[in-house]
């Protein structure tokens, strides 16, 4: 038996003296136009529209779209379906508790609507705003702050088949709906308060002083693989290496592969493999790029990073979010020049360690090492969560002398280029060439901010930390009074002498990049 609860007055008609008569002709209108929906006649949509619809009740369409593209090995894919069900999170609540009790509106008489299309029991509650549109626009706007287009068309395409289809079932007023989708866009939108949308990738200026030959087949490329990077027991999925590695010897047969076994000079490994390059590649994490990348520099061949980690954060930064990635830059030929940071011994003047990404002391390298220790035993995953709470309670302050200013660092991070993301934990950067180094600190008195802390690294509001500094430099002296002290390079925990100097080499690296992702200047 059809709902059918008499004529429904029009939210714009409820103002206290019947509603201004611009008011009224929408409430007419928006009436008019339900009318019209509900004598249309679409061939095939009544039986695909109210399925659709019922699938989308309590969010399970966005929830399960969310849980695939979270399976997906792209970044942007996660956060574009993180941000999407943050937004459902916002505002789902704001609508269904507030924006309907304060209108209070009846559903529409459903009398036009033919009876195939009202398959299931109508809603009870009342229509203005339309839930389903809201979260509908919320995730697709949250989705196409991040995901790349060809992924969120498909999405925006299903939300506006549903929030129609709340119309074409006799659910809602088209403007029950239109009120729903804009709320949920501005939910999407507004979650950028708190956690900025990030840009695809980072320019990179065109290597135009670099020749290099490349082959179909990989001929001349030396591919050296670290089986353990991105591996994790607890996770169902095969690790990034072994994907990358499949794809590396279907794509590129004739491209050697070495294997860096357990207990292999990681830096004679590579050295070894760049003598005989002319392309050196490597499959792992970004601890195994940066040491590639040293090989790379000193035997001036150009890099292809095939990402196989668990974040690949410099892999993404170039555009390349999958081995297709790079062996698609390979084939073309597009080389880019990126800067790396370095660190040197301010008294001995010694071998320079690189970085791509950041180098950091204080907690985060405590972080790194407490999380190796019990990673063997219970997982990367939980041995992070077990190791981050542990360093946070008994993490205390380093004694240094930066640049000559003494400061007792609770966590310092310096970036290799400017990172356009807020906090002491930069995750993405505009630009790969600028010469710069991005510095982050926690200062702290007699006891560190830890909860404080933790909760404005989290979501990047580091000014209502005391004690926290940021600069942009081109180089950073540090000094430990109280002799060595460990500093963090792209992951990778090593011992430092008392006093070392941070700096830029501009440009040094060259590295295959997309070719779409490429600064049109040098």
């Amino acid at each position: 038996m059809r709902a059918n609860h008499g004529r429904s007055p029009s939210v714009w008609e409820r103002s206290p003296q019947g509603g201004a008569p611009l008011l009224r002709r929408l409430g007419r209108l928006d009436r008019w136009a339900f009318d019209r929906v509900a004598a249309a006649h679409l061939p095939g949509l009544e039986y695909v529209l109210p399925r659709l619809s019922r699938f989308a009740d309590h969010g399970v369409l966005w929830f399960t779209t969310a849980g695939v593209l979270g399976l997906s090995r792209r970044a942007r894919l996660r956060r574009g379906a993180l941000r999407g069900a943050v937004a459902i999170a916002i505002a789902s609540p704001g609508v269904n508790i507030i924006g309907k009790q304060a209108f209070r509106r009846r559903r529409p008489v459903v009398d036009l609507v033919p009876p195939m299309r009202i398959r299931w029991k109508l809603p009870t509650s009342h229509a203005f705003p339309s839930g389903h549109s809201a979260s509908a626009a919320a995730f697709a706007t949250g989705v196409a702050l991040e995901a790349p287009r060809a992924v969120a068309a498909p999405i925006a395409a299903t939300a506006a088949a549903v929030a129609f289809a709340r119309v074409y079932t006799g659910a809602h007023y088209p403007g029950d709906v239109l009120a729903g989708l804009g709320l949920g866009a501005l939910a999407a939108v507004g979650t950028r308060v708190v956690w900025p949308a990030r840009p695809p990738v980072a320019c990179v200026p065109r290597a135009q002083d670099v020749e290099v030959e490349t082959s179909p087949d990989g001929r001349g490329v030396v591919a050296v693989v670290n089986p353990g990077s991105g591996a994790s027991e607890d996770s169902l999925l095969p690790a990034g290496t072994e994907l990358a590695l499949v794809a590396l010897e279907r794509e590129l047969p004739a491209a050697e592969i070495v294997r860096l076994e357990p207990g292999n000079d990681a830096r004679k490994v590579f050295a070894e493999a760049a003598e005989r390059a002319e392309v050196l590649a490597v499959v792992g994490g970004d601890g195994t790029v940066n040491a590639a990348a040293r090989a790379a520099i000193d035997r001036h061949v150009p890099l292809l990073v095939l990402p196989g980690g668990t974040f690949d954060h410099f892999a993404r930064a170039v555009g390349v979010e999958t081995a297709t990635d790079a062996i698609a830059a390979y084939r073309e030929g597009s080389l880019g020049h990126v800067d790396v940071g370095y660190v040197a011994s301010v008294a001995s003047g010694g071998d320079e360690e690189v970085f791509l990404n950041t180098a950091s002391i204080g907690a985060y390298p405590e972080l790194v090492l407490r999380r190796e220790r019990l990673q063997g035993r219970l997982g990367k995953w939980p041995a992070l969560m077990v190791a981050a709470v542990r360093t946070l309670r008994h993490s205390e302050p380093v004694e240094m002398v930066m640049d000559g200013r003494r400061r007792r660092v609770w966590l310092a991070f310096i970036g290799n280029c400017v990172y356009g993301s807020r906090g002491a934990a930069p995750t993405w950067r505009e630009r790969l060439d600028d010469g710069r180094l991005d510095i982050r600190v926690i200062a702290t008195g007699r006891r560190a901010p830890r909860l404080r802390a933790l909760a404005a690294i989290m979501v990047g509001h580091l000014h209502i930390t005391p004690g926290y500094r940021a600069w942009e430099a081109g180089g950073l002296e540090l000094v430990a009074p109280a002799g060595g002290f460990r500093l963090a390079r792209d992951g990778e925990v090593t011992s430092q002498p008392a006093g070392v100097r941070i700096g830029k080499r501009t440009r040094a690296l060259a590295v295959f990049c997309p070719a779409v992702h490429r600064s049109a200047t040098g």
